[in-house]
């Protein structure tokens, strides 16, 4: 067996991130994507890439018999699995391999999962930390904070530390308010008093590893120090690029799909105390700093 061993079920834009890191840290890493396109991609990134369609696979149970540290960030769904589930909240990795996490990783030291900020719901723009109460108002917040329970009940009967990453709204190379400036999609959406909690794709993949290597348990925010309203991260953007932004619209009057609309229902600011006093330092704390130094270092294509 590997000395460490990471498995990543999901191993999407942050998941990859992740993998980067621990590589570079001398770990075996194993992941999973839904195709085998993606797959392909994946491996040539230096990961043992498997792929996983929500059904137990023989590769995934071989795979999972040498993990030492397992992380999850594949969203909970409705009605998965077998004809008895019904509508019932399900976790897709549970659903498929919950009993060989219980009893078929003899190596297992512990287990992450990604989750959202989200969880935490509506607070009226004040500040929220791990012992805020959870008031999910979407039916995706809900499904969250009941696949939130079920990994925290596993990791207890099974006794792994088990550790619950709440994430902010995610950005970095690719995915950042640059790119929408230049492909003309960025939108300057002026709800008053509205904040949004963020965090760079590398500081998940740094805080991620930090509780790994100590196998820490229980619930992080991971997000960055300064909670911000949207518009003033495009602004700021297009200030970098010495572009003019794109006119203020006022909330009521913005064309948006029902799901993005949905996120200005939650307003809150999030406590990212914990995690620093973990030990955890942030490479980008603000998205003003995160912003100029994509910038400069030509870093955020």
């Amino acid at each position: 067996m590997t000395e460490n061993s990471l498995f990543v079920f999901g191993a999407g834009y942050s998941g990859r991130a992740l993998a980067q890191v621990m590589l570079q840290r001398g770990w075996a890493v194993s992941g999973t994507t839904r195709s085998q396109e993606k797959a392909a991609a994946l491996a040539k990134e230096g990961v043992k890439a498997l792929v996983f369609d929500g059904k137990p696979t023989e590769d995934v149970l071989e795979a999972l018999a040498s993990t030492t540290h397992l992380l999850t960030s594949i969203a909970p769904a409705h009605g998965l699995g077998s004809k008895q589930s019904g509508d019932a909240v399900l976790d897709p990795v549970l659903e498929a391999f919950g009993r060989e996490i219980r009893a078929g990783m003899p190596g297992l030291e512990w287990i992450g999962y990604w989750s959202t900020v989200g969880v935490y719901g509506d607070h009226g723009g004040d500040w929220v930390d791990e012992e805020a109460d959870c008031r999910p108002a979407s039916r995706r917040a809900r499904m969250r904070v009941e696949a939130e329970t079920a990994w925290q009940a596993l990791g207890a009967e099974i006794g792994i530390p088990t550790a619950i990453m709440r994430l902010g709204g995610i950005y970095g190379p690719g995915r950042n308010a640059f790119l929408k400036l230049e492909e003309g999609s960025a939108k300057r959406i002026v709800k008053p008093g509205q904040v949004f909690s963020r965090i760079h794709v590398d500081d998940i993949a740094g805080s991620t590893a930090l509780m790994a290597e100590r196998r820490m348990g229980g619930i992080f925010n991971i997000s960055d120090d300064e909670p911000a309203p949207p518009q003033d991260v495009i602004a700021y953007a297009a200030e970098l690029m010495g572009r003019t932004p794109p006119p203020e619209i006022p909330f009521e009057e913005a064309e948006m799909s029902p799901m993005a609309r949905s996120f200005y229902s939650d307003n809150k600011r999030v406590s990212n105390a914990r995690i620093k006093e973990a030990g955890y330092r942030f490479s980008y704390p603000d998205y003003r700093s995160a912003l100029a130094r994509m910038w400069r270092e030509e870093s955020w294509r």
